[in-house]
């Protein structure tokens, strides 16, 4: 009699598919990161003997804007969550095209705010404002964000064409959210201890 033995599905952390663990451990180092970056931004701005006001460099209200149509995308990507796991597909397809749209004009907000500075003379190592690394922390906290969000912005196109398809699952939804919401968590770290504090 030949029988085949069947071999149980491992364990894995808190019920998590492997999937949606990798995707926790890659937010975990990536928040150190930006951990990390911020935290150099406040030593750098401390150790300095002055720092630009924000509010003269930046026009503080597209900041404003940026920040809502970011977290209006998250609400628009839990949105989409809720709708895969009721199997909703038209509605996950709905919802991710809202937040691609969303993001695409975050992006694209960022573009004008960069392309703005650089026009007023604002390099990696210098800027009319007296402190070149002002603008050097701008550059890098906020292009690695943007990096971030273009990097979302894939994965959810991806996620969408697949779902579009009938080839997304519930799971895929929801580790492309986590990502998305992890973005979203970081840009509001962003706008605080940058653009306001």
């Amino acid at each position: 009699m030949n029988t085949q033995s069947v071999v149980a599905p491992a364990a894995t952390p808190f019920g998590a598919g492997w999937q949606k663990s990798m995707m926790w451990v890659f937010i975990v180092t990536d928040a150190l990161l930006f951990t990390g970056f911020l935290a150099s931004y406040g030593f750098v701005r401390l150790a300095s003997a002055s720092w630009p006001n924000r509010a003269e460099v930046f026009d503080l209200r597209l900041i404003a804007l940026m920040t809502f149509v970011l977290i209006s995308s998250s609400a628009t990507m839990a949105s989409a969550v809720a709708a895969a796991k009721h199997s909703d597909w038209s509605m996950v397809k709905i919802f991710l095209s809202l937040t691609l749209v969303g993001g695409l004009c975050f992006l694209g907000m960022q573009a004008y705010e960069w392309s703005n500075l650089i026009h007023e003379g604002a390099t990696l190592h210098s800027n009319p404002w007296g402190v070149p690394l002002f603008t050097a922390s701008f550059f890098l906290i906020t292009g690695f964000h943007g990096s971030h969000v273009l990097t979302g912005l894939i994965v959810l196109a991806v996620t969408a064409i697949r779902s579009a398809t009938g080839r997304s699952t519930m799971h895929g939804v929801e580790v492309a959210g986590l990502y998305w919401h992890f973005v979203d968590l970081v840009w509001v770290f962003i706008f605080t201890f940058f653009y306001l504090v």
